[in-house]
Protein backbone atom coordinates (compact mmCIF):
# COMPACT_ATOMS: atom_id res chain seq x y z
CA UNK A 1 0.00 0.00 0.00
CA UNK A 2 2.66 2.61 0.93
CA UNK A 3 4.51 1.46 -2.51
CA UNK A 4 1.62 2.75 -4.21
CA UNK A 5 1.38 6.09 -2.41
CA UNK A 6 4.79 6.67 -3.00
CA UNK A 7 4.56 6.27 -6.91
CA UNK A 8 0.72 8.45 -6.85
CA UNK A 9 2.78 10.89 -4.66
CA UNK A 10 5.59 11.22 -7.29
CA UNK A 11 3.61 10.80 -10.19
CA UNK A 12 1.02 13.95 -8.68
CA UNK A 13 4.31 15.54 -7.72
CA UNK A 14 5.10 15.32 -11.41
CA UNK A 15 2.54 16.28 -13.06
CA UNK A 16 1.84 19.87 -10.63
CA UNK A 17 5.35 20.31 -11.03
CA UNK A 18 4.54 20.90 -14.77
CA UNK A 19 2.14 23.32 -14.07
CA UNK A 20 4.33 25.91 -12.10
CA UNK A 21 6.71 27.80 -14.02
CA UNK A 22 4.33 29.93 -15.79
CA UNK A 23 3.14 30.86 -12.21
CA UNK A 24 7.01 31.52 -10.80
CA UNK A 25 7.51 33.82 -13.85
CA UNK A 26 3.77 35.79 -13.73
CA UNK A 27 4.39 36.47 -9.88
CA UNK A 28 7.82 37.33 -9.55
CA UNK A 29 7.24 41.26 -9.35
CA UNK A 30 8.18 43.78 -6.96
CA UNK A 31 5.23 44.83 -4.91
CA UNK A 32 3.13 47.43 -6.23
CA UNK A 33 3.12 46.22 -9.54
CA UNK A 34 0.70 44.33 -11.48
CA UNK A 35 1.51 40.33 -12.30
CA UNK A 36 3.07 39.82 -15.57
CA UNK A 37 1.33 39.24 -18.76
CA UNK A 38 4.28 38.99 -21.07
CA UNK A 39 7.16 37.05 -21.66
CA UNK A 40 10.54 38.49 -21.23
CA UNK A 41 10.21 39.07 -25.50
CA UNK A 42 7.04 40.83 -24.70
CA UNK A 43 4.76 38.49 -26.33
CA UNK A 44 1.53 38.36 -23.88
CA UNK A 45 0.77 35.14 -22.23
CA UNK A 46 -1.74 32.89 -22.93
CA UNK A 47 -3.03 29.54 -22.18
CA UNK A 48 -4.67 27.37 -19.77
CA UNK A 49 -6.52 29.41 -16.78
CA UNK A 50 -5.67 32.93 -18.65
CA UNK A 51 -2.21 32.17 -19.22
CA UNK A 52 -1.15 31.24 -15.76
CA UNK A 53 -0.33 27.21 -15.53
CA UNK A 54 1.79 25.11 -17.57
CA UNK A 55 5.13 25.41 -19.31
CA UNK A 56 7.33 28.94 -19.42
CA UNK A 57 7.48 28.72 -22.81
CA UNK A 58 6.51 31.18 -25.07
CA UNK A 59 4.78 30.22 -28.82
CA UNK A 60 3.31 32.93 -30.67
CA UNK A 61 1.00 32.74 -32.70
CA UNK A 62 1.96 31.68 -36.24
CA UNK A 63 -1.82 30.69 -37.78
CA UNK A 64 -3.40 32.84 -40.06
CA UNK A 65 -3.04 32.57 -43.89
CA UNK A 66 0.63 33.97 -45.29
CA UNK A 67 0.86 37.87 -46.34
CA UNK A 68 -1.28 38.89 -49.79
CA UNK A 69 -2.80 34.79 -49.66
CA UNK A 70 -5.45 32.63 -47.73
CA UNK A 71 -2.79 30.26 -47.22
CA UNK A 72 -2.94 28.58 -43.74
CA UNK A 73 -1.07 25.36 -44.80
CA UNK A 74 2.36 26.92 -42.69
CA UNK A 75 3.56 29.72 -40.53
CA UNK A 76 3.69 33.44 -41.59
CA UNK A 77 7.43 34.16 -42.33
CA UNK A 78 9.34 35.86 -39.89
CA UNK A 79 7.73 34.51 -37.04
CA UNK A 80 9.47 33.19 -34.38
CA UNK A 81 9.21 32.23 -30.78
CA UNK A 82 11.33 32.79 -27.82
CA UNK A 83 11.64 29.69 -26.48
CA UNK A 84 11.77 29.18 -22.59
CA UNK A 85 11.65 31.11 -20.16
CA UNK A 86 11.70 30.98 -15.96
CA UNK A 87 12.47 28.14 -13.54
CA UNK A 88 13.32 25.06 -15.81
CA UNK A 89 10.08 22.90 -16.01
CA UNK A 90 11.98 19.87 -15.82
CA UNK A 91 13.85 20.62 -12.62
CA UNK A 92 10.95 22.15 -10.94
CA UNK A 93 8.95 18.91 -12.01
CA UNK A 94 11.64 16.76 -10.79
CA UNK A 95 11.47 18.43 -7.57
CA UNK A 96 8.22 18.58 -6.80
CA UNK A 97 7.47 14.66 -7.81
CA UNK A 98 10.83 13.88 -5.05
CA UNK A 99 9.22 16.26 -2.15
CA UNK A 100 5.35 14.81 -2.86
CA UNK A 101 6.97 10.65 -2.91
CA UNK A 102 8.43 11.49 0.37
CA UNK A 103 5.76 12.80 1.87
CA UNK A 104 4.14 9.83 0.75
CA UNK A 105 6.73 7.25 2.27
CA UNK A 106 6.50 8.99 5.68
CA UNK A 107 3.04 9.95 6.24
CA UNK A 108 1.36 6.34 4.66
CA UNK A 109 -2.19 5.98 3.99
CA UNK A 110 -3.63 8.25 6.57
CA UNK A 111 -6.04 11.34 5.69
CA UNK A 112 -3.26 14.06 6.17
CA UNK A 113 -1.70 12.90 3.66
CA UNK A 114 -3.85 14.32 0.73
CA UNK A 115 -3.45 17.72 2.46
CA UNK A 116 0.59 17.60 2.03
CA UNK A 117 0.38 16.65 -1.30
CA UNK A 118 -2.18 19.47 -2.04
CA UNK A 119 0.05 21.82 -0.49
CA UNK A 120 3.32 20.62 -2.05
CA UNK A 121 3.01 22.34 -5.26
CA UNK A 122 1.82 25.00 -3.25
CA UNK A 123 4.92 25.39 -1.50
CA UNK A 124 7.37 24.88 -4.30
CA UNK A 125 5.83 27.83 -6.29
CA UNK A 126 6.49 30.01 -2.71
CA UNK A 127 9.82 28.90 -2.97
CA UNK A 128 10.31 29.19 -6.74
CA UNK A 129 8.79 33.31 -6.59
CA UNK A 130 10.66 33.88 -3.11
CA UNK A 131 13.98 32.70 -4.46
CA UNK A 132 13.31 35.38 -7.80
CA UNK A 133 11.89 38.10 -5.95
CA UNK A 134 12.57 37.51 -2.09
CA UNK A 135 8.95 38.49 -2.14
CA UNK A 136 5.93 35.66 -0.80
CA UNK A 137 2.80 36.72 -2.60
CA UNK A 138 -0.27 37.28 -0.20
CA UNK A 139 -2.43 35.62 -3.44
CA UNK A 140 -0.68 32.13 -2.06
CA UNK A 141 0.38 32.62 1.42
CA UNK A 142 -2.82 33.44 3.29
CA UNK A 143 -5.06 30.94 0.97
CA UNK A 144 -2.31 28.25 1.97
CA UNK A 145 -2.35 29.14 5.98
CA UNK A 146 -6.59 28.98 5.73
CA UNK A 147 -6.89 25.73 3.05
CA UNK A 148 -4.09 23.87 5.53
CA UNK A 149 -6.29 24.70 8.45
CA UNK A 150 -9.59 23.80 7.12
CA UNK A 151 -8.68 20.65 5.30
CA UNK A 152 -7.00 19.45 8.63
CA UNK A 153 -10.10 19.69 9.99
CA UNK A 154 -11.96 17.41 7.86
CA UNK A 155 -8.93 14.81 8.20
CA UNK A 156 -9.27 14.81 11.83
CA UNK A 157 -13.10 14.00 11.14
CA UNK A 158 -11.82 10.47 9.56
CA UNK A 159 -10.41 7.73 10.61
CA UNK A 160 -6.64 7.10 10.92
CA UNK A 161 -5.38 10.16 11.37
CA UNK A 162 -2.67 10.34 13.66
CA UNK A 163 -2.86 14.46 14.43
CA UNK A 164 -4.65 17.19 16.46
CA UNK A 165 -6.53 19.75 15.14
CA UNK A 166 -6.32 21.86 17.96
CA UNK A 167 -2.52 21.86 18.09
CA UNK A 168 -2.28 22.95 14.58
CA UNK A 169 -4.36 25.82 14.57
CA UNK A 170 -2.75 26.98 18.22
CA UNK A 171 0.77 26.18 15.92
CA UNK A 172 -0.11 28.37 13.21
CA UNK A 173 -1.07 31.09 15.91
CA UNK A 174 2.15 30.75 17.32
CA UNK A 175 4.22 30.43 15.22
CA UNK A 176 2.72 33.81 13.24
CA UNK A 177 2.87 35.45 16.43
CA UNK A 178 6.82 34.54 16.92
CA UNK A 179 7.76 35.17 13.38
CA UNK A 180 5.71 38.60 14.17
CA UNK A 181 7.38 39.79 17.08
CA UNK A 182 10.94 39.32 14.89
CA UNK A 183 9.26 41.09 11.96
CA UNK A 184 8.79 43.98 14.39
CA UNK A 185 12.35 43.74 15.92
CA UNK A 186 14.11 43.44 12.76
CA UNK A 187 12.27 44.71 9.83
CA UNK A 188 14.60 44.41 7.87
CA UNK A 189 16.21 41.19 8.36
CA UNK A 190 12.48 39.47 7.20
CA UNK A 191 9.61 40.37 5.25
CA UNK A 192 6.07 40.83 6.01
CA UNK A 193 5.48 37.54 3.98
CA UNK A 194 7.24 35.56 5.88
CA UNK A 195 5.50 36.05 8.80
CA UNK A 196 2.26 34.95 6.35
CA UNK A 197 3.88 31.88 5.51
CA UNK A 198 4.62 31.59 9.07
CA UNK A 199 1.05 30.93 9.39
CA UNK A 200 0.62 27.99 7.32
CA UNK A 201 3.60 26.25 8.40
CA UNK A 202 3.09 26.29 11.78
CA UNK A 203 -0.15 24.78 11.10
CA UNK A 204 1.12 21.93 9.47
CA UNK A 205 3.23 21.39 11.81
CA UNK A 206 1.18 21.60 14.75
CA UNK A 207 -0.64 18.64 13.41
CA UNK A 208 2.10 16.84 14.85
CA UNK A 209 2.63 18.23 18.33
CA UNK A 210 5.10 21.30 19.54
CA UNK A 211 7.93 19.26 19.49
CA UNK A 212 7.85 18.30 16.04
CA UNK A 213 6.69 21.92 15.76
CA UNK A 214 9.79 23.26 17.38
CA UNK A 215 12.50 21.25 15.62
CA UNK A 216 10.75 22.50 11.88
CA UNK A 217 10.90 26.38 12.80
CA UNK A 218 14.46 25.79 14.33
CA UNK A 219 15.60 23.85 10.92
CA UNK A 220 13.87 26.51 8.77
CA UNK A 221 16.46 29.06 10.54
CA UNK A 222 19.01 27.06 11.07
CA UNK A 223 19.14 26.32 7.11
CA UNK A 224 19.03 30.44 6.33
CA UNK A 225 21.55 30.61 8.98
CA UNK A 226 24.00 28.19 6.72
CA UNK A 227 23.03 29.00 3.42
CA UNK A 228 23.88 32.75 4.87
CA UNK A 229 27.31 31.94 6.12
CA UNK A 230 28.11 29.94 3.15
CA UNK A 231 27.20 33.18 0.91
CA UNK A 232 29.70 35.22 3.29
CA UNK A 233 32.28 32.73 3.72
CA UNK A 234 32.35 32.62 -0.64
CA UNK A 235 32.29 36.31 -1.01
CA UNK A 236 28.83 36.31 -2.70
CA UNK A 237 27.21 38.41 0.07
CA UNK A 238 28.09 40.68 2.81
CA UNK A 239 26.53 40.73 6.40
CA UNK A 240 23.58 42.55 5.26
CA UNK A 241 22.74 41.18 2.24
CA UNK A 242 19.25 40.22 1.95
CA UNK A 243 18.49 36.66 1.52
CA UNK A 244 15.09 34.69 0.56
CA UNK A 245 13.83 33.12 4.31
CA UNK A 246 10.81 31.45 2.38
CA UNK A 247 12.38 28.88 1.22
CA UNK A 248 14.42 27.66 4.28
CA UNK A 249 11.06 28.10 6.14
CA UNK A 250 9.64 25.77 4.27
CA UNK A 251 12.47 23.39 4.01
CA UNK A 252 12.62 23.29 7.73
CA UNK A 253 8.94 22.26 7.63
CA UNK A 254 9.14 19.47 5.82
CA UNK A 255 12.00 18.02 7.75
CA UNK A 256 9.66 18.49 10.46
CA UNK A 257 6.96 16.81 8.43
CA UNK A 258 9.02 13.99 7.49
CA UNK A 259 9.86 13.62 11.37
CA UNK A 260 6.70 13.66 12.64
CA UNK A 261 5.17 11.55 10.37
CA UNK A 262 7.93 8.70 10.53
CA UNK A 263 7.26 9.34 14.39
CA UNK A 264 3.53 8.14 14.12
CA UNK A 265 3.72 5.61 11.51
Amino acid sequence: MRLILIVVGALWGAWSGLLLPRAAHRLSVDPEEPWKGQCPDGHPITGPFDGWLGRARCTTDTSGPRPGTTDTSGPRPGTTACGPYGPRTPAVSTVTALICAALAAATGPRPELVVWLLAAPVAVLLALVDLRVHRLPDILTLPLAAATLALLGIAAALPADAGSWLTALYGGLALGATYLVLYLLNPSGMGFGDVKLALALGTALGWYGWPVLVTGAFAGVLYGAVYGLGMVALRRAGRKTAIPLGPFMLGGAFTGLMLGAFAVA
